[in-house]
């Protein structure tokens, strides 16, 4: 396992790219209209409207929240102990930016306002966030010392 988290890492990466910025859901509305936002257009479409705050929130668990868990389990495959103790903070909140997308399409599938069909946007954000969790599980925090390292000892 330890040889392909770089991998898949690059795969956690390169479909998070993917994830914001192709469209997330396709939305008809009375059988005439569509409309296939990507999470980056939505964000920007929170911001005209004046829902500031709110953009602020999708920003910060839809965009920011997972570049700071990929850099970090960026620098704990790679520089190794000193940051595996951040990469097991930020595990356990892991699926958070996926359960926020998850409520957005809950909302409008039921709201009876419109018809909302996954597009390739969601699933690409959907396997970055489980990349990044499979490349940095069974990775032990830096401290932490296990019962066959202390028989070693």
């Amino acid at each position: 396992m330890h040889a392909f988290r770089p991998f898949i890492l690059l795969v956690a990466s390169i479909s998070f790219g993917l994830g914001i910025s192709l469209p997330l859901m396709q939305f008809e509305k009375l059988y005439f209209f569509t409309e296939t936002p990507s999470l980056i257009s939505i964000i920007s479409g929170l911001w005209v409207d004046g829902e500031i705050l709110l953009s602020f929130v999708v920003i910060a668990f839809s965009i920011l929240f997972p570049v700071v868990k990929l850099f970090t389990a960026f620098q704990a495959v790679f520089l190794g102990e000193a940051a595996k103790g951040w990469t097991a903070a930020l595990a356990k909140w892991s699926m958070m930016d996926v359960l926020l997308v998850a409520i957005a399409v809950f909302a409008a599938k039921t709201s009876g306002l419109a018809n909302a069909i996954s597009q390739p946007g969601l699933w690409f954000f959907a396997i970055s966030a489980i990349a990044v969790a499979v490349s940095v599980s069974k990775m032990k925090p830096a401290n932490t010392v296990t019962a066959k390292d202390d028989l070693q000892k």
